[in-house]
């Protein structure tokens, strides 16, 4: 059976419209965080939170930017079932790694949220790495071309 004239299976557009408002939600997180959570906005904070805000340099919100945009393009090449989702996947995937990474051990994060600091970068992580392994599914099963 020729996969090419095959229907695309449902479970393929729930899945692909999941990932899409998760990465929609990142890149207003990214937004939020990096353009928003300024002057009185970030005045409002306790003192440890606005003290975090302090603890992350310029790089930090770039490599967030990659891997918000990155995730969102690849979102963009899963619908239109391209095989480049694939890489713009990986390169979300290693920004993630070192945004989350910076956040939990070159922060005080954990020190001001206590252990719930893990739970946002791991969940970010294991939907990244989900994200990379469902992409390369769906090539190997001839969905992405």
């Amino acid at each position: 059976m020729n996969l090419s004239t095959q229907k695309t299976p449902a479970w393929f557009w729930v899945i692909a419209l999941l990932l899409l408002l998760w990465n929609l939600m990142g890149v207003g997180s990214f937004i939020f965080h990096t353009f928003l959570m300024q002057g009185e906005t970030l005045e409002l904070l306790p003192e440890k939170e606005k003290a975090l805000y302090g603890e992350y340099p310029l790089w930090t919100h770039i490599v967030f930017a990659i891997a918000t945009l990155s995730a969102l393009i690849a979102n963009i090449l899963l619908l239109i079932k391209k095989k480049m989702a694939i890489n713009f996947f990986i390169i979300s995937l290693i920004a993630i790694i070192i945004q989350m990474f910076h956040n939990l051990f070159l922060t005080s994060a954990v020190d001001v949220y206590g252990v719930e600091a893990y739970i946002m970068p791991i969940l970010v992580i294991i939907i990244a790495f989900f994200e990379v392994w469902f992409s390369k599914k769906l090539f190997q099963k001839g969905i992405l071309k």
